[in-house]
């Protein structure tokens, strides 16, 4: 596994996360040794480009916030560029354990696109509410479209192979849950592979949660939205894949 280590970049999205983001890099390189790590720092206002640098992270800084799916985006693009053969996405707030990460890339040996799972029998990671409605339409729908049993479609605790990594690298969405439902539905449409692994989740290490109680109520219209439109545009993108 260190051998396939060495050609995994895990890559990091961070919003103003100086509290958490240099323990969570020095955690990452602490268990996952031969890894490279990229810190891309969406348009912060604090230390969290400084913090990294300073835990030894390679970091990428955006002039201005672009959201999760465009920080990974950037990190597809650096991959392909460096010739990584797989990318994991970590969150930088510290509830992704890294421990996880070398079960993804083994995984990625098999599939394209490797999902840690919430909800798939390992960890007491739960939600409530329209959140947990909207899941679980979610998980439904984007099953039969991948063709196998995915039960946590919103993890961003996942991986790439090389086949998605060049896909990801030019067609990565950026919108509001693009990047985690409409990159399967895409991932899907293009004839690449998707699987789910069990994943435990942590309390965040620092800073503040993107979610709060207004954001929940409306949570279950915005990811019927975000269904909808990866129905459509996917499409559109592979179709002009193919006449490229």
């Amino acid at each position: 596994m260190h051998g396939a280590l060495d050609r995994t970049l895990i890559v990091m999205p961070a919003y103003n996360e100086e509290q958490a983001v240099a323990g969570v890099v020095r955690e990452v390189f602490a268990k996952l040794p031969g890894v490279s790590v990229l810190v891309v720092s969406d348009g912060s206002h604090d230390d969290t480009a400084a913090q990294a640098r300073s835990a030894g992270a390679m970091v990428v800084e955006l002039p201005f916030n672009l959201g999760v799916g465009g920080a990974m985006r950037t990190g597809f693009l650096y991959a392909r560029l460096r010739g990584y053969r797989a990318v994991v996405q970590v969150d930088a707030d510290g509830q992704h354990d890294p421990s996880g990460v070398p079960a993804i890339v083994a995984q990625l040996e098999h599939d394209d696109v490797v999902i840690g799972a919430r909800f798939a029998g390992e960890g007491d990671y739960e939600v409530r509410g329209p959140r947990k409605w909207a899941m679980r339409v979610l998980a439904t729908t984007l099953s039969r479209i991948t063709k196998t049993r995915l039960t946590d479609t919103t993890s961003g605790f996942r991986g790439a192979g090389p086949r998605a990594i060049e896909l990801f690298a030019d067609h990565y969405p950026a919108e509001y849950l693009g990047d985690t439902v409409e990159s399967l539905v895409l991932a899907s449409r293009a004839g690449l592979s998707v699987a789910q692994i069990p994943v435990s989740m942590r309390p965040r290490a620092g800073g503040t949660p993107s979610q709060n109680p207004w954001k929940s109520t409306v949570y279950l219209g915005r990811a019927c939205m975000a269904l909808l439109v990866a129905m459509w545009r996917p499409a559109v993108v592979v179709a002009e894949m193919k006449s490229a």
